[in-house]
């Protein structure tokens, strides 16, 4: 059922999206400076596409620049993870040796039955 909804809301933005396109068929110029910079500067760089691309491709470009903004925030938390994952493993093989050590039963059927399943 998700699977169709997915699907339904694709087909949607789809329709969305070009609809969008065929109303903003007409071609724009893109400058890369200001014509008086670009003057003093002798660089005169022009693009001349249809609206809708300068349309998707600053959704596209917002959407990266958020994503990206977002790992670099989320980097300390990713961190702190690693460490803690890394420190629960040690302190899991040492509770294990300690375990072996210390609590060695003298009966063979009491150490099968002590000795802790390992999930595989």
């Amino acid at each position: 059922m998700i699977r169709y909804l997915r699907y339904v809301f694709l087909a949607a933005l789809a329709i969305v999206l070009l609809t969008v396109a065929l109303a903003n068929r007409g071609a724009v110029t893109l400058n890369a400076l200001p014509a008086d910079i670009a003057a003093f500067a002798n660089l005169n760089f022009m693009l001349t596409v249809p609206l809708y691309m300068v349309i998707f491709a600053s959704i596209i470009a917002g959407l990266m620049i958020g994503f990206v903004w977002e790992w670099f925030r989320e980097h300390k938390h990713r961190a702190t993870a690693t460490a803690r994952a890394r420190e629960v493993k040690r302190l899991e093989r040492e509770l294990d040796s300690l375990r072996r050590a210390n609590l060695e039963p003298k009966d063979e059927v009491l150490a099968l039955l002590d000795r802790p399943a390992k999930a595989g």
